[in-house]
C-alpha cells in the first residue's frame, strides 16, 4: 500500500487528478507493474537453476542468441529493451537451456546498468558451471537515450563481458562473436 500511495502522490506532483476516472486504479496497477518489472531482486540463483547442471563429456562451445532482455536502467527508471547472446565453453559440466534465460531475467528484472547486467550474467553462468570461459554480448536500445535528453531513437548498446578462455585467447572471443553474428 505504500507504494501505491507513493504513485498516487507522483501523480499529483506531475499535476493529474488521481481520482479521475482513467487514474483511480493507476497506483495500484502501477505497483504492481514496478513488483513485476524489479523482481530479480527477490529471487535466488541457486533456485532459479534449481539443480539443472548435468555431466556432459561436451567441450564444444554452446551458443544461445537472441535471449529477449527487460529491463529499467538505475538512472531515469525508463526501460532499455534488446537481446543477450552468451556462449560458454563447458568443463565437464552443462546447465539446462532455459536456465541461461532465466538467469538473463534474475538480472535483468532489477534497476540496472547494461555494463553490469552483461557482467553478471557472465559472472553467474561462470561459477555455477565451472565452464572453460563464458562470452556475453547484450545489445540494447534504452528510452532514457530514445524519449528524453537527446532523443535519439535509433542508438543502440553494445557490451561485452568475457571470463576465461573468451578473455584469453581471441580465437575463442573471435570465433563467439562471429557465430553470433550470424
Amino acid at each position: 500500500m505504500k507504494m501505491e500511495n507513493l504513485i498516487r502522490e507522483m501523480l499529483i506532483e506531475l499535476g493529474e487528478d488521481p481520482d479521475r476516472e482513467g487514474l483511480l486504479k493507476t497506483p495500484e496497477r502501477t505497483a504492481k507493474a514496478m513488483k513485476f518489472l524489479t523482481q530479480g531482486y527477490t529471487q535466488d540463483i541457486n533456485e532459479v537453476i534449481n539443480g539443472a547442471l548435468f555431466e556432459s563429456e561436451s567441450d564444444e562451445m554452446i551458443i544461445v542468441k537472441n535471449i529477449e532482455v527487460y529491463s529499467m536502467c538505475e538512472h531515469h527508471m525508463l526501460p532499455f529493451i534488446g537481446k543477450c547472446h552468451l556462449g560458454y565453453i563447458p568443463n565437464g559440466k552443462i546447465i539446462g537451456l532455459s536456465k541461461i534465460a532465466r538467469i538473463v531475467d534474475v538480472f535483468a528484472r532489477r534497476l540496472q546498468i547494461q555494463e553490469r547486467l552483461t557482467k553478471q550474467i557472465a559472472d553467474a553462468v561462470m561459477k555455477y558451471t565451472g565452464a572453460m570461459g563464458v562470452g556475453v554480448v547484450i545489445e540494447a536500445q534504452h528510452l532514457c537515450m530514445m524519449m528524453r535528453g537527446v532523443e535519439k531513437q535509433n542508438s543502440v548498446m553494445t557490451t561485452s563481458s568475457m571470463t576465461g578462455v573468451f578473455r584469453k585467447d581471441p580465437k575463442t572471443r573471435t570465433e563467439f562473436l562471429s557465430l553470433i553474428q550470424k
